[in-house]
């Protein structure tokens, strides 16, 4: 593992996927605002941890939805490299 992760950290990112999960369609944007604290590679990582495993549970929706979530913060974290060319 190249970052350690404490079991406490673990279970915020726990908590806030669960929260993630359970909003209402269109408030996934407060819900991750609310803890900004939280928005980090860890995260993003956790997130597909997870997604995989709801992927295993037959659950591919909420894993689909997982996963673009990743994907967006991904992007916002600069985890993705930008392409060189201006982006709109």
């Amino acid at each position: 593992m190249t970052e350690a992760i404490t079991d406490e950290r673990q279970t915020q990112y726990i908590q806030l996927i669960q929260e993630l999960l359970a909003c209402p369609n269109g408030q996934e944007p407060e819900v991750l605002e609310a803890q900004p604290d939280l928005i980090d590679a860890g995260f993003v990582q956790m997130l597909v941890k997870v997604s995989s495993m709801m992927a295993h549970e037959n659950n591919p929706d909420g894993a689909k939805f997982l996963i673009h979530v990743a994907r967006e913060l991904a992007k916002q974290l600069g985890l993705y490299p930008e392409k060189p060319n201006d982006d709109q």
